[in-house]
């Protein structure tokens, strides 16, 4: 059923040679090569040992209950080297491949310092809205019962209840670009009130055209603040921007590989004039492929492909920009929740989301760029689970 692909790592230069930078939207040649990877045998690779434990931070005895209440047994590496440096309030950069725990590892010593000082205000920028209400979640997970309040500002959503909401007290905002400088035009936001920053996926703030907005957020923050940037991927631009808003960063690299390599990645080839649908079809009558995340290039087309599932009798939702806010959280949550086998989405699902047990991930089209390739597969193969991610090739 697969066509496999003899590995080339020579086109992994060539290649990402090509695509850096803004402009990397319009480039899709991708070398077939690139899709194919046999994932690592489980056991393996050395067991990560942590320099610290949770219980050694120097953080508040209620939020060390609070992250052992919610399972989180040793600090990933990622949590293990940033949290330290973060208490101590040092700017970071923290380079990690995806579903290394980075959410926590800012919410932690951030709700630390906010328990410290009542008076503190964080924000954190996000580049999609699903990012946005994932990392609240999250929050609200930490800070249960703490008298630390948040607020969501994102686009698609009532921003009448959003100002309502900033009306009343908060400590963290969290929001998408767009949204947040639409409430700062408004006087609904006074940035230099925050004392604390954090740019969260901030290559693909980037990547969405977000740059001057990014840049208008920062230059309405105090010149003296806490910065902690965090990506998955680094360009000449985004290494342009850690200049710009970043005072003497402490880099944290903790990426070894651009893929995942709990994730068997593989091919499927559509000969001319053959069937794409009907080899979707094919796959998707396999009982193995239990939780599907399917990527497709256009809204349109990911709606009609949606619809076309539903009407072949699958269990199918889809998320894309032109779905409101409401519908696409309710989409995710039928996911989340196994009442929908498949969902079908835009590249606005292939970043920091985090789906439990998606264990595949198909490239009904090909990404437009490596980059994004290497964040949809991302979305399975996590928490130490292997995963498998094929890509239709025409």
């Amino acid at each position: 059923m697969y066509n496999n692909y003899p590995r080339q790592r020579r086109f992994r230069k060539s290649f990402s040679r090509q695509s850096s930078g803004r402009n990397s939207r319009r480039f899709n040649a991708i070398n077939p090569a690139l899709f194919v990877n046999k994932a690592a045998v489980i056991g393996i690779a050395e067991r990560f040992k942590p320099e610290h434990s949770f219980q050694d931070f120097a953080i508040e005895e209620q939020l060390k209950r609070a992250i052992s209440a919610k399972g989180y047994h040793e600090p990933t590496p990622i949590q293990d080297r940033i949290i330290p440096l973060a208490l101590q309030g040092a700017d970071v950069l923290g380079i990690a491949d995806t579903g290394t725990g980075k959410t926590a590892a800012f919410l932690i010593p951030l709700i630390n310092k906010i328990l410290h000082n009542r008076r503190e205000r964080v924000l954190v920028l996000a580049p999609t809205r699903e990012l946005a209400l994932q990392i609240e979640e999250e929050l609200k997970g930490f800070a249960r019962g703490m008298g630390i309040f948040s607020v969501c500002t994102v686009g698609g959503a009532s921003i009448g209840r959003q100002i309502n909401a900033l009306g009343r007290s908060h400590n963290f905002i969290i929001a998408t670009p767009g949204r947040l400088r639409d409430l700062i035009n408004r006087g609904k936001i006074q940035l230099a009130r925050f004392g604390t920053v954090v740019l969260d996926e901030a290559d693909r703030m980037l990547d969405m055209g977000f740059i001057d907005d990014m840049r208008f957020v920062m230059a309405a923050m105090p010149a003296k603040r806490h910065t902690l940037f965090f990506c998955a991927t680094i360009s000449r631009d985004i290494e342009k921007l850690i200049g710009e808003f970043l005072s003497n960063p402490a880099r944290i690299s903790v990426k070894t590989r651009d893929t995942c390599e709990n994730v068997d990645q593989d091919v499927v080839r559509i000969t001319r004039g053959g069937d794409k649908l009907a080899a979707l079809y094919d796959l998707l009558g396999n009982k193995e492929l239990s939780k599907v995340l399917i990527f497709g290039r256009t809204k349109h087309g990911v709606e009609k492909l949606s619809k076309i599932l539903v009407g072949r009798g699958f269990k199918a939702e889809s998320i894309h920009g032109n779905k409101s806010q409401s519908t696409r959280q309710r989409a995710l949550a039928l996911f989340k929740g196994n009442v929908a086998r498949i969902l079908v989405a835009t590249d606005v699902a292939a970043r920091g989301l985090d789906i439990p047990n998606v264990s595949h991930v198909i490239n009904y089209d090909v990404p437009a760029t490596y980059e994004d390739y290497i964040h949809r597969i991302g979305r399975t193969g996590r928490n130490g689970k292997q995963g498998k991610a094929l890509t239709f090739i025409e």
